[in-house]
């Protein structure tokens, strides 16, 4: 028999509106954005409900981002629809560690608030981003390691930041995200291009991110969760530092310290569930990108977003 996966989208598919409707219809819904508010500090139906520019700032994206897809799965709970495991992308592994259990909803959303502002505050000018598309994975980590091994060139420019480059995200098997300092992702861009790579595409990010040079916000962050209680873990979620299945407890405020500034091995998560017989990938929140991913690495299992309410009454009709 098949398995069924909740995942959880990461930063960048936020949009104005988001999880509206969900507001509207569910008073579990609504619920779960009093609870945000509440962490924050500040209104975070405002910021998600009403055009602003703060919602693209990763400061506050990160806990509205959260808030609508755990408001989005508060409904899909609602309707009864449950899962063998769950998966998030970077910040959406928060919201498959409250579906896990391991995390209350509004230590997860304090913890998220905390999480936005120290990455907010740890990035800096001169790191950036780039997708390299259609390249071996392994070929882009071995540029990576190359670029960083042979450190900047004569006149690089005054930077203050180490000279970095690594893989940020392992998306799929023709999209993988490279971070670090402005030049050495440039110069390990042009070379995945030489070696193949269809393009690089950089990217409109504030940061770094998941690389060597946040690794200051995950040492804060750290700090925060030793004052969270991490509950057992009810349904089996993967981490996305080793894309494997937290079983213990123990780990959980480890992995979610290392995960700011480490490889996000979603590729790989999705490989080990579809190796474990998942055949339902069930995207909770805003935007399909994460549905995308799964096609790429399997055309024939079933995925469904679940980002308007619309989407989720198309589902229902099919259960």
């Amino acid at each position: 028999m098949g398995k069924t996966v909740f995942m959880f989208p990461g930063q960048g598919s936020q949009y104005i509106g988001m999880a509206k409707d969900f507001y509207d219809a569910y008073p579990e819904s609504k619920e779960v954005f009093e609870k945000a508010s509440a962490a924050a500090g500040f209104s975070v139906e405002q910021l998600c409900f009403e055009e602003n520019e703060k919602i693209n700032i990763t400061e506050y994206t990160q806990i509205c981002m959260l808030a609508a897809e755990a408001a989005v799965y508060a409904a899909v709970r609602k309707e009864g629809i449950n899962c063998d495991a769950c998966a998030g992308l970077s910040l959406g592994e928060y919201g498959a560690i409250i579906a896990s259990g391991a995390m209350t909803m509004e230590d997860a959303f304090k913890v998220v608030r905390q999480r936005g502002k120290f990455m907010q505050e740890a990035v800096p000018r001169g790191g950036a981003m780039a997708a390299i598309l259609n390249l071996d994975p392994a070929v882009v980590a071995e540029v990576c390691e190359e670029v960083q091994t042979a450190g900047p060139e004569d006149g690089a420019g005054d930077y203050s930041l180490p000279y970095v480059v690594s893989v940020a995200n392992y998306n799929s098997p023709v999209q993988i995200v490279i971070t670090g300092r402005e030049d050495a992702v440039k110069k390990a861009s042009d070379i995945c291009v030489e070696r193949g790579a269809r393009r690089a595409v950089p990217l409109k990010v504030s940061g770094p991110f998941h690389s060597a040079l946040l690794k200051g916000a995950g040492e804060k962050l750290g700090e925060v969760l030793e004052n969270v209680t991490i509950g057992d873990i009810k349904i089996p979620y993967l981490a996305n530092v080793n894309a494997d299945y937290v079983t213990d407890p123990s780990q959980v405020k480890q992995l979610l310290t290392a995960q700011v500034s480490s490889s996000v091995r979603w590729q790989q998560t999705l490989e080990k569930l579809l190796a474990d017989g998942a055949d339902l990938f069930i995207e909770i929140g805003p935007g399909t990108t994460l549905s995308g991913f799964v096609k790429k690495l399997n055309k024939d299992v079933k995925t469904v977003s679940i980002d308007k309410l619309e989407d989720l009454k198309a589902y229902l009709v099919t259960v």
